[in-house]
């Protein structure tokens, strides 16, 4: 099978349009209160999954590797994996539904920012391949979006506290939104441990040390450092509401520096990821 840039391209766009309406038909149902709406909303993004997975999967068969090393396909990928673990989560966790008016959105502008990025394809070196490397970049990838998701819920828990629009009324109440933040919370520290000893493993086979002080190793230890903090004084010091939401903006912020922007602004062992 021959690769095409621009068939590539082409269907990205289409998963674009079609998480962008999704998005509107939600964000309807959510905020005006058609059930029909948001249902039929939630239909069309199944069908930008299938159109997006479909070009990821020809993007990988057709450069031999998975998509974790260019901004344009780590983009993609995670804004796949944000959108189908969102809709897992919500089919056990009905009361996070109302976060899909910020995870649709978002799913759309990671996929759209990433357009704008080279999309030529690049080669994995030899000495990275590895099925660790496969489990490092997954797991990374599973916690950033359930950080996005408690994030999400953060935000509404914040609405639903400070606006009088008549909408909000029927978000979930404060304290299951708030719970359910942390709950997501911890499934992102516990992903994020496992996508750190994924990547210890695969950086013993790949440069023979389990650990060097990388900028990225570093920021990533760091970062889950503090989802442990946060965990911690939510656990054992009883920190919940506005103070614990603060506190969570903070940490996301330090993921959200540590997944995208330490490999562009430090030089790093991890140099062929996300440039």
């Amino acid at each position: 099978m021959t690769y095409s840039l621009t068939a590539d391209a082409t269907v990205h766009w289409v998963a674009v349009v079609l998480y962008v309406l999704a998005s509107v038909l939600v964000a309807w149902g959510v905020i005006i209160g058609g059930r029909r709406v948001e249902r039929i909303g939630y239909g069309v993004v199944g069908a930008g999954i299938v159109a997006h997975s479909g070009t990821l999967l020809y993007r990988w068969i057709g450069t031999g590797h998975g998509p974790y090393i260019s901004r344009y396909e780590v983009l993609s990928a995670n804004a796949l994996v944000l959108v189908v673990t969102f809709l897992v989560l919500a089919a056990f966790f009905s009361a996070i539904r109302p976060a899909s008016i910020i995870v649709f959105p978002a799913t759309f502008l990671m996929i759209a920012l990433g357009m704008f990025f080279d999309p030529s394809v690049r080669k994995l070196p030899p000495s990275l391949r590895s099925i660790w490397l496969v489990l490092h970049v997954s797991f990374y990838k599973i916690s950033v979006a359930t950080a996005l998701i408690a994030l999400a819920l953060s935000v509404l828990y914040f609405l639903k506290g400070r606006s009088k629009a008549r909408w909000i009324e029927r978000l979930p109440d404060r304290e299951t939104m708030d719970a359910y933040a942390y709950r997501f919370a911890g499934f992102a520290f516990t992903f994020w441990a496992i996508g750190m000893l994924a990547g210890s493993i695969w950086a013993y086979y790949s440069w023979g040390s389990f650990w060097n002080w990388d900028p990225i190793e570093t920021w990533s230890l760091a970062t889950w450092i503090a989802f442990g903090v946060y965990l911690h004084l939510r656990r054992f010091f009883g920190w919940k509401g506005e103070r614990a939401a603060y506190l969570y903006l903070v940490v996301f912020g330090m993921a959200l520096v540590t997944a995208f922007f330490v490999s562009v602004l430090e030089v790093s062992l991890h140099g062929t990821y996300f440039t």
